[in-house]
Order: C-alpha cells, then sequence, then structure tokens
C-alpha cells in the first residue's frame, strides 16, 4: 500500500472529527463515558491502518487492517448510541457516520483485493 492513499486520508480526517467531537461532548454535554469510548475507537482506525502500511507481511498488513474495520464498526456503534441518547442531533450522526460507513468499505474492499490476489 502506498503512502498517502485514500484511506490513510480519510481515516486521518475521520480521527481529527472524532477529536473534536470528543471536545464538544465534553465541555457542552459532560458526557464523559461514552466520549471516550468513540474517541479510542475513532482514532484507533487510523492508528491501525498506519501500521498495516508499515507491516511486515501481508499476513500483519491484513490483520491491521482487519482491526481498523472492526475500530470503525465499533465506532458507528458509539455513534449510534450517542444520538439515540440524544448526545449528538441527527444532522451530527449523519455526516460522521456516513465518513465511518465510507471508511468501513474502504477496508472492506482493500481486504477483499489483498486476500484475493494473494491466494
Amino acid at each position: 500500500m502506498k503512502s498517502n492513499n485514500i484511506i490513510q486520508e480519510k481515516s486521518f480526517a475521520f480521527a481529527i472529527r472524532i477529536v473534536n467531537l470528543n471536545k464538544h461532548l465534553i465541555s457542552e454535554k459532560k458526557e464523559f463515558v461514552l466520549a471516550k469510548q468513540l474517541l479510542r475507537s475513532g482514532t484507533s482506525i487510523g492508528a491501525n491502518v498506519e501500521e498495516a502500511i508499515g507491516g511486515v507481511s501481508d499476513k500483519d498488513f491484513l490483520n491491521k487492517l482487519g482491526i481498523a474495520y472492526k475500530e470503525a464498526s465499533e465506532s458507528i456503534y458509539w455513534l449510534k448510541l450517542l444520538q439515540a441518547t440524544d448526545y449528538i442531533t441527527k444532522d451530527e450522526f449523519e455526516s460522521i457516520h456516513n465518513d465511518a460507513e465510507e471508511i468501513c468499505k474502504i477496508l472492506g474492499k482493500i481486504q477483499i483485493t489483498k486476500k484475493t490476489r494473494h491466494s
């Protein structure tokens, strides 16, 4: 996987949005527990993408991308919960949820492509 690719850029941009949402949830909504869970999973996506890029083998690469995919799925869960409990509005949810879904789709396609090419 080359540097400065689409998943690297999107996962980093998503992490920035998650950090900013976390700040909002803590300062404006006084919500700490769910905010921290989302912060962990939402920023972990990009960290695992970076680790995948530096992977020492195809197995390592796929493992790290798999973790990134799981973290993106977990982020979607926390976002749904925050919206369902009125910590974020429907519009706020839809905007960031769409980004998370797109990241999941890209990560899934990369994994399938890599597995197909090396099987």
